[in-house]
C-alpha cells in the first residue's frame, strides 16, 4: 500500500530543491510543475485505457488494430499522440530542446480536448533543458499508474497547496485552504444536481463535493453538473486542470464575462441545488446600477455612496448565494467576520434573510487559517428544505478557539475536529444515527492505534533491556482487552500516565545503549551487531532513531485520538443536541431579533467559564504531548552526537 503522505513530501522537497537551485520564481515555476503533474496523468490515464480497449479489440490481417482518438472519446479519456505521451519526453535524446517538446505535447493534447483548449501551460522555454529533465524524472513514479485511488489529483492537490503560500495574489483568492471547503461540503453535503461556485479559484470545492459523493459509491460526473465562474484567467487556468486531474467535467467560465457582481453567466438564477464558495472579501467600487441590472437581489442592494458605488460587496455574495438556489437547495461559503452584524443597508439585508428561515448554521473560524491574511472568518449556510422544527432556528458555533496549530502563522482543524463540529450540525438536525457512527469509528481507530503503539513498541525491544519492553506491552495488553471488553473508548484513559512514564524509561534506556554501542572498541561492535542482528554500527544507529521516531509518533496519534474523542463526547454524551456555553447554541428567530439581527456566534454562544479542578485529563494529554515533543528533540540531539562520535573513530 503506497503512503501517499510520504509520496506528497518527498515529490514536493525533490520539486523545490530544484527550482531554488534555478532560481525561477514560485510564479514562474508554479503553473509548469503542475502541467507535468497534469501529463504524467494524462499518460497514466492513457496507458489504463489503452489496457481496457486492447482487451476486446478485433483483428485484422491476424493483428490487433491499433486504438484511435475516437476509441478514448468513448471511455470519457484524453487520446495522446506519441509527441504527447510522458514515456516518449522521457526518452528523448539529450541534445534535445525540452522545452519546445513539452510545449508541443501541451498543444497536441489541447487539440484532443475542447475542455483544455488554451489552458495548458506552453512557456516551459523559460526553465532550463537540466531542470525539465530532472522534473519528469520526479514524477516518473510508478504510484501515479494506480488511476483508481487518485493517486496523481491527491498529488495536483497538495503541490497546489504547497505553491498557495507563494504565489496567492490578491491575498490568497485563488485557493482556499482545504479545513474550510471540506467543512463547507461536508455540512451543505452535496449529493446530486446543479453546484455552483461563482468565484471558483483553482476549483477546490468541486474536487472535495466530488469527494464527498463519491465516498458514497456514487460517480461525481453522473450525480453532479458543475459550473464555475472565475474574473482571473490564471485561477481559471488552475481550474480546468485541477478537475481534468481529478477526472471531473466542469462549466468555467473566465474573463469579464465571469464577473459575478454584473454577470450571471450560466443563468443558473434559483436553479442550484449547491452553492459553495469564497469570495473576495470588502470588494469596494462596485457600479451599482450595474449590478442592479445584473438581477440575484432578493433583498435589494447594499448601501450606496455619492458616486453610485457601493462601498462593501459582502452583501452583493450573499445575496447572490441565496438567489441562485432551487426550493431545496443549500449553500456554504465564506465571509468576512464583520459581514455578522455590519449596519444600515446590510442589517435591514440581514433581517430579511433572517426572516426567509433558510440560514441553518453561522460558524465562527479563528485567525490564521488562510495564508496570506490572518483576520478571522465566518462560515455561512443556507438551508431552504430545513426541517420544519428548525424553519425557525439557527446553529451558532464558535470554534475561534478550536483548532491544530501548523505553524506560527498557520492554522487548520485536523480530519477528528472537522468531524467533531460536523457532529453538532448532526445533532442539531436531529442526525443521531450520523454522531453513533462518528463515535463508532472513534472506538474502532483507537483500538487500531493501540495495536500500533504495541507494535512500535515491540519493535523498540531491538534496543531496549526487556525490563522496560514487558511492563510496556502489558499495560498496553490489558488496556486493550479492557476496553474490547467494555467497548467503551474512554477505558484507555487509565493508560496515559503509566504510558507517559514508560516512554520516559524507555527513552533514558535507549540512550544507553546508544552511548554504549558508541563508545564500543570495533571488535566488541562486532558482537554487539552480531547480537543485535544487523549488519553494521551505522545501521544500529539509523534503526534506534527510525524506530523511536515511529514509536514516539504512534503514541502521539493515540492521545490526539483520545483527546478528540473526549471533547466530542464530554459534550454530547450518546447523542442529545444541547447547547455548549464557548461553543454552540440553537438561537430563534426572536432571540435573533433581540440582538439587532446579529448573526456573530460569539452573541449567542457566551464566553465557556474557566475549569480549576486540579489536573484533569485535558491538561494531562497536553502535558504528555509536550514530553513527547521533548524527548523527540533530545533524541535528534543524541543521534547527532553519535553520528559526529563514528566520524571520530573512522565509521
Amino acid at each position: 500500500m503506497i503512503n501517499i503522505r510520504k509520496l506528497e513530501a518527498e515529490l514536493w522537497e525533490a520539486a523545490d530543491l530544484l527550482r531554488a537551485d534555478s532560481k525561477v520564481t514560485s510564479q514562474e515555476y508554479c503553473m509548469p510543475v503542475l502541467g507535468l503533474i497534469f501529463l504524467r496523468y494524462a499518460y497514466s490515464r492513457f496507458k489504463f485505457v489503452e489496457a481496457d480497449i486492447l482487451q476486446n479489440r478485433p483483428l485484422r490481417n491476424g493483428r490487433v488494430l491499433p486504438v484511435e482518438a475516437e476509441d478514448f472519446k468513448t471511455k470519457s479519456a484524453i487520446y495522446l499522440p506519441e509527441k504527447a505521451r510522458y514515456d516518449y519526453l522521457l526518452n528523448l535524446p539529450d541534445n534535445t530542446d525540452m522545452g519546445q517538446a513539452i510545449n508541443t505535447a501541451m498543444e497536441l493534447i489541447e487539440e484532443q480536448s475542447a475542455q483544455l483548449k488554451g489552458i495548458l501551460p506552453k512557456n516551459y522555454t523559460i526553465l532550463q533543458n537540466d531542470l525539465l529533465r530532472e522534473l519528469l524524472r520526479i514524477f516518473n513514479n510508478s504510484a501515479f499508474n494506480e488511476i483508481k485511488d487518485d493517486i496523481i489529483g491527491r498529488i495536483y492537490e497538495y503541490f497546489l497547496n504547497k505553491f498557495a503560500p507563494a504565489v496567492a495574489s490578491d491575498d490568497g483568492v485563488f485557493f482556499t485552504p482545504k479545513s474550510l471547503v471540506r467543512m463547507i461540503v461536508n455540512i451543505i453535503e452535496p449529493t446530486h444536481g446543479t453546484v455552483l461556485d461563482p468565484a471558483c479559484g483553482s476549483g477546490g470545492m468541486f474536487v472535495a463535493s466530488a469527494d464527498f459523493i463519491e465516498s458514497y459509491g456514487a460517480n461525481a460526473n453522473t450525480a453532479m453538473t458543475f459550473y464555475g465562474q472565475e474574473k482571473v484567467d490564471y485561477n481559471a487556468k488552475l481550474c480546468i486542470m485541477n478537475m481534468a486531474v481529478h477526472g471531473l467535467n466542469a462549466k468555467i467560465v473566465s474573463g469579464d464575462e465571469a464577473n459575478s457582481f454584473y454577470h450571471d453567466a450560466h443563468n443558473l438564477e434559483g436553479t442550484c441545488d449547491y452553492v459553495m464558495a469564497n469570495p473576495p472579501f470588502n470588494v469596494d467600487k462596485v457600479k451599482s446600477e450595474t449590478a442592479l441590472n445584473a438581477g440575484r437581489l432578493p433583498f435589494g442592494l447594499p448601501g450606496v455612496n455619492k458616486n453610485k458605488e457601493i462601498g462593501n460587496a459582502n452583501y452583493l455574495w450573499i445575496s447572490y448565494f441565496h438567489a441562485y438556489l432551487n426550493e431545496k437547495g443549500r449553500a456554504g461559503f465564506v465571509m468576512a467576520s464583520s459581514a455578522t452584524d455590519s449596519q444600515g443597508k446590510d442589517k435591514d439585508i440581514r433581517e430579511k434573510l433572517v426572516n426567509t428561515g433558510d440560514v441553518d448554521v453561522m460558524l465562527s473560524v479563528g485567525n490564521n487559517f488562510f495564508y496570506t491574511k490572518s483576520l478571522p472568518c465566518t462560515l455561512w449556510f443556507f438551508d431552504k428544505a430545513k426541517k420544519e422544527e428548525n424553519k425557525d432556528k439557527v446553529l451558532f458555533i464558535d470554534a475561534r478557539n478550536y483548532y491544530t496549530v501548523v505553524d506560527r502563522t498557520l492554522n487548520e482543524w485536523s480530519e477528528w475536529q472537522m468531524k467533531n463540529l460536523n457532529a453538532i450540525v448532526w445533532l442539531y438536525r436531529g442526525e443521531v444515527e450520523k454522531y453513533v457512527g462518528l463515535c463508532q469509528s472513534y472506538y474502532e481507530t483507537v483500538q487500531s492505534e493501540l495495536d500500533y503503539v504495541m507494535q512500535a513498541g515491540a519493535i523498540l525491544g531491538r534496543y531496549v533491556d526487556n525490563e522496560y519492553v514487558i511492563p510496556f506491552n502489558t499495560c498496553l495488553l490489558s488496556v486493550n482487552r479492557q476496553s474490547k471488553e467494555t467497548k467503551d473508548i474512554f477505558a484507555v484513559y487509565p493508560l496515559l500516565d503509566d504510558l507517559c512514564n514508560t516512554i520516559a524509561v524507555a527513552k533514558k534506556q535507549i540512550e544507553k545503549w546508544t552511548i554504549y554501542v558508541s563508545n564500543l572498541q570495533k571488535d566488541e561492535q562486532k558482537e554487539v551487531i552480531k547480537a543485535k542482528e544487523l549488519r553494521t554500527l551505522a545501521e544500529y544507529k539509523r534503526g534506534i532513531a527510525v524506530d523511536l521516531d515511529m514509536f514516539v509518533e504512534s503514541v502521539e496519534n493515540l492521545c490526539k485520538l483520545i483527546l478528540d474523542a473526549q471533547w466530542l463526547t464530554e459534550k454530547f454524551g450518546e447523542g442529545e443536541y444541547k447547547d455548549i456555553l464557548g461553543l454552540c447554541k440553537v438561537a430563534s428567530k426572536a432571540e435573533i431579533a433581540e440582538k439587532g439581527f446579529s448573526l456573530t456566534p460569539g452573541a449567542y454562544v457566551g464566553v465557556a467559564p474557566v475549569e480549576d479542578d486540579g489536573v484533569d485529563f485535558t491538561e494531562r494529554m497536553k502535558e504528555i504531548h509536550s514530553e513527547l515533543l521533548t524527548l523527540q528533540a533530545e533524541s535528534n540531539e543524541l543521534m547527532e552526537t553519535i553520528s559526529k562520535n563514528m566520524k571520530e573513530m573512522g565509521l
